[in-house]
């Protein structure tokens, strides 16, 4: 049975992506140092979610191991060396602000981590799909550039734009300003495009927008959407950085994520590159999902508007998905925003109101 390796398996992606290799047929070997906990607190610890992949799926492997640790990938990819079908590159240090307090951890999970990762593919199986999840960060500020229109609750371009309907991948990615997250992907990011033209290996670069679901450990740092409800559920304040509230993102649930994935690795081309997010179908404002939170769960958000913007933020992103509709048109969308909340609620509320006292 071929094996599917996934970094980052405890995760929000690599947790989704375990799942569906696992029922694609794989046996799925998860990396996972719970290096999230490191990040952003206990709260957002991914150990849980390892243990429960171990009891759900009989294909399931955890390995506890860093992917800074070149010598250890390599005895992994050695030891199953013939057997890897697919490797799902979900593993990283996600956040802007965290990034600028400890660069070289950020710049060592995110780029160097990516190139153990690829060599240890390229000595032990060449010929095996590589993904990689990306991010649009790799854009920088530039589609702050963009001619937006503010109206009451959100910016947005005019209809009559080329890229209404999505920014692809033509976007330029320099002189602009990306966060020092934003650069340490984009060098990964390079990189696994340069290993799919310069070794003719099977590589693709996933640019993800807002990647969300109802397992996201979201934090004050990271994953806005599962972090937004919680704050409405349990009474936590929550500051919402520039713009006015009217910035705008595009959401995809990690199922659909998965599930491209799996799109890709079943007919694989060298050195793919795709903007992946919600698209004009799943997109909402800060304004917006606010208001979404408080409507499905019943509960005022305590929230403020902080004058300034976080480095290198989007005033509006939304992806492009016709690049990757055409190379795969039997890819669908299957949430919008109003089912991803929802679902986030369902299986999280209960938790989030007992640290308000009300479980």
């Amino acid at each position: 049975m071929s094996v599917a390796i996934v970094t980052g398996s405890g995760g929000l992606i690599g947790s989704a992506c375990a799942r569906r290799f696992a029922a694609d047929g794989y046996d799925v070997i998860g990396i996972d140092n719970d290096m999230r906990a490191t990040f952003f607190g206990p709260d957002a610890s991914t150990r849980a979610v390892t243990e429960q992949l171990g009891r759900e799926l009989p294909a399931f492997r955890a390995a506890d191991l860093d992917i800074r640790d070149a010598e250890g990938l390599a005895r992994l990819f050695s030891a199953e060396a013939g057997r890897i079908g697919a490797v799902i590159h979900a593993a990283a240090q996600p956040s802007h602000d965290w990034a600028a307090s400890a660069p070289q951890v950020d710049f060592g999970v995110n780029a160097n981590g990516t190139l153990n990762l690829l060599e240890a593919a390229r000595e032990h199986c060449p010929d095996s799909p590589f993904v990689f999840c990306s991010t649009n960060k790799v854009y920088g500020d530039l589609p702050n550039g963009l001619p937006l229109v503010e109206s009451e609750t959100r910016f947005d371009l005019p209809e009559d734009h080329r890229w209404y309907g999505g920014i692809d991948t033509t976007m330029r990615i320099d002189r602009s300003l990306h966060s020092l997250f934003g650069v340490s992907k984009a060098a990964a990011d390079l990189m696994v495009q340069e290993y799919g033209r310069y070794f003719g290996m099977p590589t693709a670069c996933f640019r993800g927008g807002c990647l969300t679901g109802p397992a996201h450990a979201g934090a004050r740092l990271h994953g806005f959407l599962s972090f937004l409800m919680r704050c409405a559920v349990s009474g936590e304040p929550y500051v919402v950085y520039g713009y006015r509230g009217k910035q705008v993102r595009d959401n995809i649930h990690a199922d659909d994520v998965a599930a491209a994935f799996a799109a890709y690795v079943a007919e694989p081309r060298p050195a793919a590159v795709y903007n992946l997010g919600g698209g004009r179908e799943s997109n909402c404002s800060m304004l917006e999902a606010i208001a979404a939170c408080e409507r499905i769960s019943g509960r005022s958000l305590d929230f403020s508007l902080a004058e300034e913007a976080r480095v290198g933020d989007h005033m509006w992103w939304v992806s492009d998905l016709e690049e990757f509709r055409r190379d795969y048109p039997g890819w669908t969308l299957r949430y919008g925003i109003e089912e991803m909340l929802q679902e986030i609620f369902d299986q999280n509320a209960e938790r989030w109101m007992a640290v308000r006292g009300e479980a």
